[in-house]
């Protein structure tokens, strides 16, 4: 399922036309499916995630391993006085002994190992998601900024053809020399903001090149279209959907470790038998002879009281970690459900109303202006009213695929819109 996740992505978490061009590092349009690829590829993330799961992958072989036999060599009566000086009468022993556990604590062992590296995997998992989603919001950040730039580029266009007009009804004595420098200011400030979003939307494409793994953009731009916008399902499948997140799903693995590591806990005092075979030599009859021994420890002063607490207080922890990090997840969610909901609320009022009325009386006015009916101040309020409605819809464009890929970080999977066209 989560292999398929970047293809998803590119597909769904923003509606963009594929562009011709392939999206190679050095492309002139970046499309969305090709920074997400790429992300895949770079992520410091990722990769520390694949380290987490090898680590895992060790600690299970580790887990499963037999304990060593031991071999031990012994000598007695020698190097002493009389009849026991030098090693004429000396016996010695070389002896082999291996620990055998028993109750299960190695079965319990490999099951705790076994869930650590399954934790680990949908770990690496819920990282896929989390970079898939931070990469698809930065790239619809730098194409909103983009679409910004060209808004407030029209905006001062439509200003400067004004000028010649204007200065016309100066030199006939129409309008005053004031006029032309109220011109030339509202040309000026949009071209101040123009430049505050250039400085925002070169921060936007280094954020977006640096999860691609680049130091710095090495592409003209990004391809794609903001417009296109449906209808979501209800919160309430949203929430529903969120339990398959990797995030909590681990939560699953992580419960079977901790009870494996409470059942190891539980048995640590329950003994484990050594059993010791061995050959002793008699150097002074030349006599030699199998020695066996078993051992087993008393359980008496150590009963692991003081782990099993602790393995119990974990396990029981679990319960309130995963719903803890249900209830942050739910959270931003919401939030982001909420931003998509009033984004499509806006963008509603925009394109019904706003956007068209004050294209109507920016027309008019403008016709107007030249037939000397309308003064100047109207004019280039007219012509604001225009641009702040096309800002407001391509701002609430951006939060609604923001909120979409937002919300498909959460739930690993498209967010389906009720739309005409496939998404």
């Amino acid at each position: 399922m989560f292999s398929k996740i970047a293809t998803r992505f590119a597909c769904a978490s923003v509606l963009f036309v594929s562009s011709s061009l392939t999206g190679e590092a050095h492309s002139q349009t970046l499309t969305m499916g090709a920074a997400l690829q790429r992300a895949l590829a770079a992520s410091p993330r990722l990769t520390a995630a694949e380290r987490d799961v090898g680590i895992a992958r060790g600690q299970r072989i580790q887990s499963g391993a037999l304990i060593n036999p031991e071999i031990s060599y012994e000598q007695d009566n020698s190097f002493g006085s009389g009849a026991y000086r030098g090693t004429r009468s000396a016996e010695t022993t070389l002896q082999v002994s291996q620990m055998f556990e028993l109750w299960g604590k190695r079965d319990a062992r490999i099951a705790a190992g076994q869930a650590g590296f399954d934790a680990a995997g949908i770990g690496r998992q819920a990282v896929r998601l989390e970079v898939l989603s931070e990469t698809a919001i930065a790239f619809v950040s730098v194409l909103g900024l983009q679409r910004r730039i060209q808004i407030l580029d029209e905006q001062i266009e439509a200003i400067d053809k004004i000028s010649p007009l204007l200065q016309r009804r100066v030199e006939a004595g129409a309008s005053s020399i004031a006029e032309t420098g109220r011109a030339e200011v509202a040309s000026a400030l949009v071209k101040a903001d123009r430049e505050r979003t250039r400085s925002s939307l070169a921060s936007a494409r280094r954020e977006l090149a640096i999860l691609m793994g680049d130091g710095a953009p090495k592409f003209a731009a990004v391809s794609g279209r903001l417009e296109v916008t449906g209808k979501p399902p209800t919160f309430q499948s949203v929430v529903a959907a969120i339990d398959a997140n990797p995030q909590l799903v681990r939560w699953k693995a992580i419960y079977a470790q901790r009870n494996a590591e409470l059942l190891l806990a539980r048995l640590k005092p329950y003994p484990d038998v050594t059993v010791s075979a061995g050959w002793r030599r008699f150097n002074e009859t030349g006599d030699n002879a199998v020695r066996l021994s078993l051992s087993v420890p008393i359980p008496v002063f150590d009963q692991n009281q003081g782990n099993i607490l602790s393995a119990q207080e974990s396990l029981a922890k679990t319960a309130a970690e995963r719903q803890g990090n249900r209830n942050t997840l739910i959270v931003v969610a919401g939030r982001a459900y909420d931003s998509l909901q009033g984004s499509l609320r806006e963008l509603t009022i925009l394109r019904e109303t706003a956007i068209p009325k004050s294209r109507d009386a920016a027309d008019a006015i403008s016709e107007g202006y030249g037939q000397g009916r309308y003064s100047l101040l109207e004019v280039l309020d007219a012509q604001a009213s225009v641009a702040q409605a096309r800002l407001r819809e391509q701002e609430a464009q951006q939060n609604f695929h923001v909120a979409v890929a937002t919300i498909e970080g959460l739930v690993g999977n498209p967010f389906a819109l009720a739309r005409g066209s496939a998404r």
